[in-house]
């Protein structure tokens, strides 16, 4: 038995702007990948293990949990029948606004409106960025992506759109790649685990403490009020380091969560606040079993470190006992 989980985190199955790959090559690695999940590892519910842990029992060997960012709308055709098929569950992270089409998604939008550029180059921030060639434009796409993820949501927002209406103004934008309200309700019906990932999808740590504090507590209960189910996990969104702050882990815990899941590579457990639960990214077309290998390993040294740590703290004490 184990006190340590491994938690898997998806965003889409099919390509999309912000994450291409050919046609059908999520599906069918994704389909590889819980079959050898089911062979090497024991899948168990988000919210068992969360309990699990907090109760100070024990996972099964090799525990993994799946988990889903967002919203995709593929998760109904692909996700969640890949997961039945294989008896296993997700826990699927939804963002309220999305959901309302009152916000979209900003990375899929940029990336969309610059895959689609009717112009050869942008002039932004004082800076010129050629689009003339699908290389140009991922270049481009890349340096500004990251400019945008420090300012706040509502900066944001007006960037991306200002963005696409100079590049692309044709677009239609990319709502459609993602649930709405009746989905999201087809979703919860399945049986898998629904939680919170905001209202609006904002870099939480940008926000000032009362606009986080509405991301959180709001999302929470338009989600319980729309599915009419106990919604009590969260993930940040992008969720690594700086994304969030002790304010928001603090936020989180009085808005009623019972855990919240980070981007933070490493296995989640008794070492960490259940608040902020490691988590390693994937995509459908991750060689998976690189990925075991690479955790079995850390897993396996971290192991070795604390009995060796624990064996000298006991020859440490019985030597100064024999004094």
């Amino acid at each position: 038995m184990s006190r340590r989980l491994l938690v898997l985190g998806y965003h889409n199955i099919d390509p999309t702007p912000y994450a291409p790959a050919a046609p059908g090559a999520g599906r069918q690695g994704f389909e590889r990948q819980l079959a050898l999940l089911e062979r090497v590892a024991n899948v168990v519910p988000l919210t068992v293990a969360v309990d699990t842990l907090a109760a100070g029992g024990s996972l099964p060997p090799r525990a993994v949990a799946l988990t889903f960012d967002d919203g995709y709308a593929d998760w109904l055709d692909a996700a969640v029948p890949a997961l039945d098929r294989h008896g296993m569950n997700g826990t699927f992270f939804l963002v309220t606004d999305i959901l309302s089409r009152r916000v979209t998604a900003w990375w899929e939008d940029f990336a969309d409106a610059l895959e689609h550029a009717e112009v050869d180059h942008l002039e932004w921030a004082g800076r010129t960025h050629d689009l003339s060639t699908p290389a140009a434009r991922r270049a481009a796409g890349d340096a500004l992506k990251n400019e945008l993820k420090l300012v706040d949501g509502a900066t944001r927002r007006a960037a991306v759109a200002a963005v696409a209406e100079r590049v692309a103004p044709s677009r239609p934008g990319t709502s459609s790649l993602f649930l709405d309200w009746d989905g999201a309700r087809t979703l919860a019906a399945t049986g898998h685990g629904v939680g919170s990932h905001t209202v609006t999808h904002p870099i939480l740590a940008r926000e000032d403490a009362d606009a986080q504090r509405a991301e959180l507590v709001d999302s929470r209960r338009a989600l319980e009020d729309g599915l009419g189910q106990t919604v009590d996990l969260f993930a940040y969104p992008n969720g690594g380091t700086g994304d969030y702050d002790e304010r928001t882990t603090q936020i989180a815990e009085r808005a009623g969560y019972r855990a919240a899941v980070t981007t933070r590579a490493g296995l989640a457990g008794p070492g960490h606040s259940p608040y902020e639960m490691r988590r390693v990214l994937v995509e459908p077309t991750t060689d998976l079993a690189e990925v075991l290998g690479k955790v079995a390993r850390k897993s396996s040294k971290l192991a070795g470190a604390v009995a060796r740590r624990g064996s000298r703290l006991a020859s440490s004490v019985a030597g100064r006992v024999r004094a």
